[in-house]
């Protein structure tokens, strides 16, 4: 056999339809409602609407067949070597999962968002940009090599870009999206060149061949590494919005449309955490004693940062409560960074997959309760275009569901009974630093937590007093109804029973 031939023989392309099944149903659905949308009456789009929320409820669904076992596709076999592109391992459907059900919320959230806006927003540009969006993050979590990874971040993210801003005749979405792109792009183009450093040295993009590889680089090519691996990270380190790459979160997310801010806060981060999780303690655990200091002291970092400016926010300026939102996303990126340092101390594997599974858990339990809280605030965004935190007070009079809906998410962010899940998650990420004798970082956090329940108990107390003038009522819209619903069981039964969260910490990725 000639050395073409072998060459030919090792790339086996099997492709796993029913593994790859959940990007590409969000996928294909994209691409109908793009074509449907040239079809379909200015009166009728919101059938759109229904199309892609049903599509992403059908990605989501696809992930049941796919409980069983683990499965691999794309795989390069041949020389002793056995690596694949795309793995959907428990760690991916519990994050697809994650994303899928995110974008679905978003979704909802959009539907009465785009009949509210009239022609500010186009209906098959946004739905098309959403249902890809999705698409890229839940190719993101089963990518096995360095050029799926990226490739999967940035088609998560370019539509991302789009959809911030996407009002047409909005200065403040224009400005907003820029903000965003140049800040993505000068992380990715950083990230690419770290990416092209690790195949210089290493030779492969198979993240299990980069942990091998890293481990007998040549003497001559141990700094290119370094280099490598610090650059890559940094690209993550943006994507999650650590300290000092944060600076683009509060003016993006005033600036989106709300479902979008929504959608950015829990999906556009939870693909961050994933790629930063892939990289760390699967391409890099070599490099343990590097990234493992260098995120406790970004986590340190990044929830002071984000949990002192949220206090700062005053309640009677313009978009505070989006505002709020956005500073306290960045305090929670710190937590979540929390188990992921803590990775990088673990003495085995078991260790390893413990402390990130308290970051998957904890992951979960932020991505129910923010969306719910950005719901409840789409929900007064309604009637008060300005959405300050003072235009939160008296909500109970008004709206006493929605006013009790908001406080259990508050307080679940806080960490307060009722809202047990919050409690659990925080005690979890503590743990993780306790364990790998992070102490340090546990009582940065401990004050944090503090500092965060100021901010997070005045906005609930808001909700209750007496309201200026006199209370109107207004109808909700079904969509949105039903994505505050959800949001509240799917909290409260988390609450009532955190442990079934410990069931998807179990992530399977060694």
């Amino acid at each position: 056999m000639t050395v073409a031939a072998e060459s030919a023989a090792s790339l086996v392309q099997s492709v796993d339809w029913l593994a790859i099944a959940p990007p590409t149903i969000a996928a294909v659905v994209g691409l109908v409602v793009l074509v449907a949308d040239l079809f379909v009456k200015d009166g009728k789009k919101a059938l759109l609407g229904w199309l892609s929320v049903a599509g992403l409820a059908a990605a989501a669904l696809s992930l049941l067949p796919l409980l069983d076992d683990d499965r691999s596709t794309f795989c390069l076999t041949g020389g002793g070597t056995h690596a694949c592109s795309y793995t959907a391992d428990r760690f991916t459907l519990v994050i697809q999962l994650l994303v899928l059900g995110g974008a679905l919320l978003a979704a909802l959230l959009s539907m009465s968002t785009l009949k509210d806006s009239g022609d500010e927003l186009p209906a098959g540009e946004f739905w098309f940009l959403l249902l890809s969006s999705a698409a890229g993050a839940a190719l993101l979590p089963a990518s096995r090599d360095l050029a799926t990874l990226i490739v999967a971040l940035e088609v998560a993210s370019l539509p991302a870009f789009a959809l911030v801003g996407l009002r047409r005749g909005d200065k403040r979405s224009s400005e907003a999206a820029l903000k965003f792109f140049l800040s993505s792009v000068t992380a990715t183009a950083v990230s690419l060149m770290g990416v092209s450093f690790l195949y210089a040295a290493t030779g492969t993009l198979h993240l299990t061949e980069i942990a091998t590889q890293l481990q007998e680089v040549d003497g001559q090519l141990h700094t290119l590494a370094q280099t490598g691996v610090a650059l890559t990270l940094v690209g993550f380190a943006f994507k999650v919005a650590a300290v000092p790459f944060h600076f683009w979160v509060p003016d993006t997310y005033v600036g989106a449309p709300l479902p979008v801010a929504a959608y950015l806060s829990v999906v556009g981060k939870a693909v961050g955490f994933t790629g930063l999780i892939l990289v760390t303690v699967v391409a890099f655990p070599s490099y343990a004693d590097v990234w493992g200091p260098a995120l406790a002291v970004l986590a340190a970092l990044t929830m002071t940062a984000g949990n002192v400016a949220a206090l700062r926010q005053q309640s009677t300026r313009a978009y505070s409560a989006v505002r709020l939102l956005a500073w306290s996303s960045v305090g929670q990126a710190g937590y979540l960074l929390v188990p992921i340092a803590a990775a990088g101390y673990a003495d085995n594997e078991a260790a390893a997959e413990k402390a990130i599974g308290s970051t998957v858990a904890y992951a979960l339990m932020y991505a129910a309760v923010n969306l719910g809280a950005f719901a409840v605030a789409a929900l007064v965004g309604r009637t008060q275009r300005l959405n300050r935190v003072s235009d939160y007070r008296g909500l109970y009079a008004r709206s006493p569901l929605a006013a009790l809906v908001l406080g259990f998410f508050l307080l679940c962010l806080a960490g307060l009974p009722p809202g047990i899940i919050g409690l659990f998650a925080k005690v979890t990420v503590f743990s993780a630093a306790v364990d790998a004798g992070l102490g340090w970082l546990a009582v940065v956090m401990a004050v944090n937590v503090v500092i965060a329940l100021f901010y997070y108990l005045q906005w609930t107390a808001l909700l209750f007093r007496a309201p200026e003038g006199e209370p109107v009522k207004h109808r909700v819209p079904a969509p949105l109804t039903a994505a505050i619903a959800l949001t509240a069981v799917l909290g409260i039964a988390l609450s009532g029973a955190p442990q079934l969260v410990l069931r998807f910490s179990d992530t399977g990725l060694f």
